[in-house]
């Protein structure tokens, strides 16, 4: 069995590459940053028998990701299961946020993931087989302020998702999870730019260790589930959000014009 994982070399993807090895498949890490994807490799040879590969390339670029795809599976086979984990976060308030910036969040997050799909689809469909998972976030079920470009490429993978499943056939396999803040690089360097509005509707939940959230992922593929969800409030969230959300804004509204009347 192969694996190939998109920003693999680091957090959620590495992760889950750990359990790839352990559970007997052969790993091809895609990711930008070569130096990080050697570490990973040299970590993840460690862990099992499972043979480990890397790539260099950016999810934004079809024509190289394809490239690369087909050098993974050159090396260690067809793909059997594709996950998407490549992410990136920039907050700011929509005004404020360069527009590269947002471009890139959405190039990265939604297309990026768009592409490596892409690039595996048509051999899973000759073969009436395959797996594909999409890391989403839970960002995808509301709109957090400071983060207009980042809660819309995760709801976008939502729709992606769900369209695409309603197009293949039953020996295809596709799956979407919903991660909360995971303790990872990302989310250490997003954390100081995030804004206080941000915090007050997001509330100080802790963020989730990254092996209990690859793990939940992990049992989601084997299991086969549409959606992986991570906690009874973010499940209800997502199933109840039109409901839920109003009440939300309401309270963050009124939690800024009590601060605003103190000062």
């Amino acid at each position: 069995m192969h694996a190939i994982i998109t920003g693999g070399s680091s957090g959620i993807g590495l992760e889950i590459a750990r359990l790839c090895i352990l559970n007997g498949y052969d790993v091809s890490l895609v990711a930008r940053d070569e130096n990080a994807l050697r570490k990973a490799c040299e970590n993840l040879r460690e862990v099992g028998p499972g043979r480990v590969n890397a790539v260099s390339a950016d999810v934004r670029w079809m024509d190289l990701l394809r490239e690369a795809f087909e050098q993974c599976e050159r090396g260690f086979g067809v793909c059997d299961l594709l996950i998407t984990s490549a992410g990136v976060v920039e907050p700011a308030f929509f005004e404020e946020l360069v527009p590269s910036h947002f471009e890139m969040q959405m190039d990265i997050n939604f297309s990026g993931t768009v592409n490596a799909v892409r690039a595996i689809y048509a051999g899973m469909k000759s073969r009436g087989r395959g797996n594909i998972m999409m890391i989403s976030s839970a960002a995808a079920f509301i709109g957090i302020p400071g983060y207009s470009a980042y809660c819309a490429s995760k709801a976008a993978l939502a729709a992606f998702a769900e369209s695409l499943r309603s197009e293949v056939c039953s020996g295809i396999y596709i799956g979407i999870s919903f991660p909360p803040d995971t303790c990872t690089p990302q989310l250490q360097n997003e954390l100081p730019k995030r804004p206080p509005l941000a915090k007050t509707l997001m509330g100080n939940t802790s963020p989730w260790p990254v092996e209990a959230v690859a793990g939940q992922i992990f049992d989601g593929i084997s299991r086969r589930r549409r959606e992986v969800h991570f906690g009874l409030k973010l499940k209800v969230l997502a199933m109840l959000g039109s409901f839920i959300k109003p009440v939300l804004y309401w309270q963050l509204k009124r939690s800024v014009s009590f601060h605003a009347r103190k000062c």
